[in-house]
């Protein structure tokens, strides 16, 4: 493909609309409505989301993590803390998340601060998730350089076998984030790129102010 073929690659929205009556008075709300019609429409991996974090200098880096539970105080995920953002987000607990459920003509945008889940909630978390995973976040470095794909797989093996019969302990260094948002966009796709923009910001800790955007 082209350049110009690249170009022209474009599709025309109307699938819905959105307003600023149409919509909840919290943000949290509104998002458990969309993510529930996302799952009701069989999109596949809804909760998938891209995380950008940054650098204490505001170096950019992004990636898809999914979604594992959200409330009036934000939006979890669970990772490596010595990845590559655990780090930035130690040193620099401003994050974003993108969520793009195509099928729907929806986007929805999140800005805000991270922070550790409690001990508690991120254990409760590691021992529901599949053996194989949990032996998993044990073996990965995350981020780190590695030797091959074969030594990781020898170590996986290996640690299967030594937990086959007992429960696998969460590492130190794995657990969970909450996203605590202060800006919430809703975006629908509307024809002639004139889409509909809904944003919600944070004026204190309960209070939302609704707006709308310039597409």
């Amino acid at each position: 493909m082209n350049q110009q073929e690249i170009q022209n690659l474009r599709q025309d929205y109307s699938a819905s609309t959105l307003s600023e009556n149409s919509t909840k008075a919290d943000p949290i709300k509104q998002f458990e409505q969309w993510f529930n019609e996302a799952l009701e429409a069989k999109l596949h991996e809804p909760n998938a989301m891209t995380l950008s974090t940054a650098t204490i200098n505001g170096k950019p880096s992004a990636r898809i993590v999914l979604l594992k539970g959200f409330h009036t105080g934000g939006f979890i995920f669970f990772t490596n803390y010595l990845s590559r953002k655990g780090k930035e987000i130690a040193k620099n607990p401003q994050g974003a998340l993108t969520f793009f459920w195509g099928g729907l003509e929806r986007q929805v945008r999140i800005e805000g601060t991270i922070e550790k889940v409690s001990k508690e909630e991120s254990e409760k978390y590691f021992h529901s998730r599949p053996k194989g995973s949990q032996v998993g976040a044990v073996v990965s470095p995350q981020s780190q350089e590695i030797e091959s794909r074969e030594q990781l797989e020898q170590k996986w093996n290996e640690l299967e076998a030594e937990y086959a019969d007992k429960e696998v302990p969460k590492p130190s260094y794995w657990g969970g984030y909450v996203l605590n948002p202060q800006l919430v966009e809703f975006w629908q796709g509307r024809p002639s790129r004139m889409h509909d923009r809904i944003l919600y910001k944070k004026t204190d800790k309960k209070t939302w102010k609704k707006v709308r955007l310039a597409p």
